[in-house]
C-alpha cells in the first residue's frame, strides 16, 4: 500500500515504515505529524484518486530528525576574460520522517 501525499508544498509517495526527507517542518523531534492533502492512494490494485483530495484519508508520520541538512550546493559565478570569480554554497535544511501509517 502507497499514497502520494502533498508534504509541505511537494509531493511524496509514501509508504508505512519508511523515513523520507521533506522541507522543514515545525514539529520538534519525537512529534507525531498527520497529512490530510493525500493525492492518490493504491491498496494492491485498488487505486482512489482525489480531486483534488481524497476524502477522508489521512497519512501519520513522526518526526525523527528535525534539524537535517541536504547536500552541500555550490553556485559557481564567473565573467570571461574579467578575472571574475566567485563561489557561494549552502546546505538546505530538511526535516526527517518516519510514515507510521496510511488511513
Amino acid at each position: 500500500m502507497y499514497a502520494i501525499v502533498d508534504i509541505a508544498g511537494q509531493q511524496f509517495k509514501v509508504e508505512a515504515g519508511k523515513e523520507i526527507f521533506c522541507n522543514r517542518l515545525a514539529a520538534a523531534n519525537g512529534a507525531d505529524v498527520v497529512f490530510d492533502k493525500v493525492l492518490l492512494i493504491d491498496n494492491e490494485g485498488e487505486v482512489r484518486v482525489g480531486a483534488p483530495y481524497v476524502e477522508g484519508a489521512v497519512v501519520k508520520a513522526t518526526v525523527v530528525d528535525d534539524s537535517a541538512k541536504a547536500d552541500k550546493v555550490l553556485v559557481f559565478k564567473k565573467i570571461r576574460r574579467k578575472g571574475f570569480q566567485k563561489l557561494n554554497g549552502h546546505r538546505q535544511k530538511l526535516t526527517k520522517i518516519r510514515i507510521n501509517e496510511i488511513a
